[in-house]
């Protein structure tokens, strides 16, 4: 089961992160808060810095379909669930929760500042910068509907 969640921007999932880590969660999916934010990190950090080359060369062929298909489906909230990653980007299970929220909060102002030109997406191709956050904001969105933030006492009330 998922929450929805849809972001405007990255802050916004930031925001969500610092709210689970603060008030705790409940998993319903694979993935820690910590595992879900490193995941996220470095996928970003490969938009800034670049994919392997081997991710661009399989992904190439399939971008026309999955650009077409695949993206305005994440884009959007209804992101398909199960769809395996690549193994650079999964994340190991021994992560501290604070430790990688506090990596994703820099790791998204080094995004949100930098004025480089960002890398193409393997599957999706070539995007602005303004259609590249809000890939990721809907990346983020994606894993963290994942996770549910535990009530308080007088949030049950």
């Amino acid at each position: 089961m998922r929450r929805k969640l849809i972001y405007d921007s990255l802050q916004e999932a930031v925001l969500e992160a610092e709210t689970l880590l603060s008030s705790g969660y409940t998993r319903s999916g694979n993935w820690s808060l910590a595992q879900v934010c490193r995941h996220l990190r470095l996928t970003i950090e490969s938009n800034v810095r670049g994919y392997p080359g081997w991710m661009t060369i399989l992904g190439y062929p399939l971008r026309p379909v999955l650009r077409a298909f695949l993206l305005p489906r994440l884009l959007d909230g209804r992101s398909p669930s199960g769809v395996r990653t690549a193994k650079i980007f999964v994340p190991p299970d021994d992560l501290v929760d604070a430790d990688e929220v506090l990596r994703f909060e820099r790791c998204v102002a080094e995004f949100e500042n930098s004025d480089a030109q960002l890398h193409s997406h393997p599957g999706f191709g070539a995007m602005s910068k303004a259609e590249f956050s809000k890939f990721h904001a809907a990346h983020a969105g994606h894993h963290l509907s994942f996770l549910w933030p535990r009530q308080s006492a007088d949030d049950k009330a």
